[in-house]
């Protein structure tokens, strides 16, 4: 009954039916309180919707959780960090990324919403370098890769 429900509600939401998945999953996760899978999808369907601040708990407990696939644990981290900083909680957003990042460092989503909330809390230039590093790093950079990784660590350095 769990497993068909959440599979219904995950449908819906990514069909486009994001208030009735949202009954759902409220259900579901008043069932199952415990669940980190149905708390993710509970979060996940409130961002979809635009309540942020209502996500939140969800991101919570399902990152509190266990027995969320690597990707979806991912998604809680990214998810979290993303809502606290949209809400002007920089420091929580801050927090929620670097505990990402601890489990996934190569992570370039990760790396790039934290330069994100770098920038919110008004560390402009720390932001710019980690958003070079994400791009240095990255098939992007082709013959440039060198110069931009440089430039990274020493952004204000000129001629």
């Amino acid at each position: 009954m769990r497993d068909d429900e959440l599979a219904r509600a995950t449908a819906l939401r990514e069909a486009g039916e994001r208030d009735e998945a949202r009954e759902i999953l409220l259900g579901l996760a008043a069932r199952h309180p415990d669940d980190a899978e149905v708390a993710y999808q509970t979060a996940w369907v409130h961002d979809a919707l635009g309540l942020e601040a209502e996500a939140v708990p969800f991101y919570v407990r399902a990152l509190a959780g266990v027995g969320l696939s690597a990707e979806d644990r991912l998604g809680a981290f990214l998810g979290l960090g993303s809502t606290y900083r949209v809400l002007g909680r920089v420091a929580e957003s801050l927090e929620t990324f670097d505990r990402g990042l601890a489990e996934f460092p190569d992570d370039a989503g990760l790396r790039t919403f934290r330069a994100m909330a770098l920038y919110n809390a008004g560390r402009a230039r720390e932001a710019v370098g980690a958003l070079l590093t994400v791009i240095a790093e990255s098939d992007r950079a082709g013959g440039y890769r060198r110069a931009i990784a440089y430039y990274a660590e020493n952004l204000d350095e000129t001629i």
